[in-house]
């Protein structure tokens, strides 16, 4: 059995109630780092730990924290990032609709640390009952003398606020959700200047994901020492999965970081395996906008290694044969899904929610899914997919924000590793204008028809 840190106590009844919470050790962080530790220790624990951004960037959070201005004098704020709107990803809904206090005792313990008194969880607009739990928990929390003047009569005083927002993807990114927070459209911010220097209200601002805001109790209560023995490396501490698709048993697990991808996929802890007797396809193991990898470089890495659930292997081989932990959207796919259906799937979402800032990402998003729907429906060209290759191309790393990369990494991911199957999209369009083609007929029993015809 692995070490639960955040769902550890995920099944007592009665848990998102303070008086559960507090009686299970609930707020001990808040106490002991108003009362004996101060607000350097804190920071430095936390980077002690090795605690990385679980939203899907990965950057040290102890580090980000030692990034705050607190020169200028200026107001510093905290903002989580609960805008999960990642395809493929629902830990944080998870963990907020479940044990909420944990992530507002978070709040305050992270809140103290960075010296801010006006905090907020910017959450997604589609989660309003989840909104309505958070702020039932603020205000318990509020009653019992956690919030608001003079917590434990130290006259630290800290108030948060949940700001829902209106459904929109790109306020997942940082200082897109700044803007929304201050009540503009949510367009990223050309950065520099970082939010840490000049963030919301052009005060010095921390944005966390809320996996990684609900990590630090168990860290201060225990020591940055104990959460990085847990883990692999340079991956420490656990992390929640999101799984789905072919698999037996979908949900939000906690692992610890450096179990194999295959313990995970099949042990009964887990995953439990494929759903049926269908050969495994493809795994997407962060979220939509991390590359896909074929069958054989799921469970063992190019090397021959084990592939293990931790950034470094995850995105061992780069994106040639590796991919990304991500967010932890970790979606798997038999021998009956269309890995070009996917793809315009991941396109028409990255197309819609493009802000249209940039043009490269405006137009380029566009571009992808009209090339992709064309392929798709039995209309492409054979000189689709190098057009699809260089569109993406053209997109990564010509935008402000990481939008346009991760409409890029998905397509080019699918067309280094599953060229054969756009090939056959367009040379066989009867067939898959059936949209249950690969269903009635997995690719790996049409393959030769390939072969026979360039023959």
């Amino acid at each position: 059995m692995s070490k639960k840190i955040l769902l550890d106590k995920i099944d007592v009844p009665g848990i998102k109630s303070y008086d559960v919470y507090r009686q299970h050790g609930g707020y001990a962080s808040v106490e002991k780092a108003i009362k004996d530790m101060g607000a350097d220790n804190i920071v430095e624990e936390v980077k002690k730990s090795g605690l990385r951004g679980r939203g899907g960037a990965g950057f040290p959070a102890g580090l980000k924290w030692s990034f705050i201005d607190k020169k200028s004098g200026k107001p510093r704020h905290l903002v989580c990032n609960a805008d999960e709107s990642e395809p493929g990803t629902f830990k944080d809904r998870y963990l907020m609709e479940h044990i909420p206090h944990l992530l507002i005792e978070g709040m305050i313990t992270s809140s103290f640390a960075l010296g801010a008194h006006l905090s907020y969880i910017y959450i997604r607009g589609e989660y309003m009952w989840v909104y309505k739990i958070l702020e039932r928990a603020i205000a318990e929390a509020k009653a019992a003398g956690w919030l608001g003047k003079n917590i434990l009569g130290s006259g630290y005083d800290l108030e948060v606020y949940v700001h829902c927002g209106a459904g929109a993807y790109i306020c997942g990114e940082e200082t897109a959700l700044l803007e929304s927070l201050e009540g503009k459209r949510g367009n990223p911010r050309i950065k520099p200047p970082f939010p840490a220097v000049s963030g919301l209200w052009q005060n010095p601002t921390v944005v966390n994901n809320v996996e990684t805001i609900a990590s630090v109790p168990w860290i201060i209560n225990n020591s940055g020492d104990d959460y990085a023995k847990i883990g692999i490396g340079r991956s420490t501490g656990t992390k929640l999965i999101s799984a789905s698709g072919h698999i037996k048993k979908p949900g939000v697990y906690e692992i610890e970081l450096g179990v194999s991808v295959y313990e995970f996929m099949n042990s009964d802890e887990y995953c439990g395996g494929m759903i049926d007797d269908r050969p495994l396809k493809a795994l997407v193991p962060g979220g939509s906008s991390v590359p896909i990898i074929p069958h054989n470089l799921i469970y063992k890495t190019a090397a021959g290694e084990d592939r293990l659930m931790s950034y470094e292997s995850l995105s061992d081989g780069g994106f040639e044969t590796g991919s990304m932990l991500g967010s932890g959207g970790f979606i798997v796919y038999n021998d009956t899904a269309c890995i070009v259906r996917n793809t315009w799937n991941f396109a028409r979402f990255y197309h819609h929610e493009s802000c249209g800032q940039c043009s490269p990402c405006r137009e380029g998003t566009g571009w992808l899914e009209k090339v992709l729907n064309r392929i798709e429906n039995g209309y492409g060209r054979e000189e689709d997919i190098d057009l699809l290759w260089d569109i993406q191309r053209k997109i990564e790393g010509n935008t402000i924000c990481p939008l346009g990369d991760a409409s890029a990494w998905p397509v080019a991911a699918a067309i280094r590793h599953f060229r054969d199957e756009f090939e056959y999209h367009v040379r066989f369009p009867e067939k898959v204008k059936n949209r249950a083609h690969f269903v009635d007929e997995p690719f790996e029993k049409v393959r030769h028809l390939l072969q026979k015809q360039t023959v």
